[in-house]
């Protein structure tokens, strides 16, 4: 690789953490071209990006996004979204459909770095359209039931009646 094919690199990472709000560090040795593809698809569904880079290269990228400092070894796969949500949710599906090949390592959430175990919390956070739906119905309640109270209202009014 020539020093402008990795500056290249570097600069579309450093972009691309810049904007992310969680970048996933996995393990992928032993997945097969057809798994990573599956991945990929998985990780386009869900807005979340996934590249495999040399460790050197996203270290620079990682400290000129001002995200901190990494210590980055062996095989990395690299996901990484927009939201903190996103990027957990799709590694920790594809781990646990792949154990023995695919292991989340480590991340970067909100510019914080942060294990596995943290990652994985994140993961099981609903997503931000859960949560409105949640809000939605939280808020709905109230003339829902006023309407259900009406209804009997008017049932029982109408038993009476005859």
């Amino acid at each position: 690789m020539t020093k402008q094919q990795k500056s290249e690199i570097i600069n579309f990472l450093t972009s691309e953490f810049k904007q992310s709000l969680a970048v996933v560090v996995c393990d992928y040795k032993g997945l097969t071209h057809k798994e990573l593809e599956t991945l990929r698809k998985d990780a386009r569904a869900n807005n979340t990006k996934v590249q495999v880079a040399k460790n050197t290269l996203v270290t620079v990228a990682v400290k000129n996004a001002e995200l901190g400092d990494v210590e980055l070894s062996g095989t990395n796969i690299f996901l990484w979204s927009e939201d903190q949500i996103s990027a957990c949710k799709v590694a920790d599906k594809f781990a646990s459909a792949n154990k023995e090949k695919f292991t989340i390592k480590s991340g970067i959430i909100e510019g914080e770095i942060a294990d596995a175990a943290r990652v994985n919390a994140f993961a099981k956070l609903p997503s931000k359209e859960e949560l409105l739906g949640m809000l939605a119905s939280v808020w709905m309640a109230p003339v829902r039931n006023f309407t259900i109270g009406l209804d009997a209202l008017r049932r029982k009014k109408e038993e009476e009646a005859a």
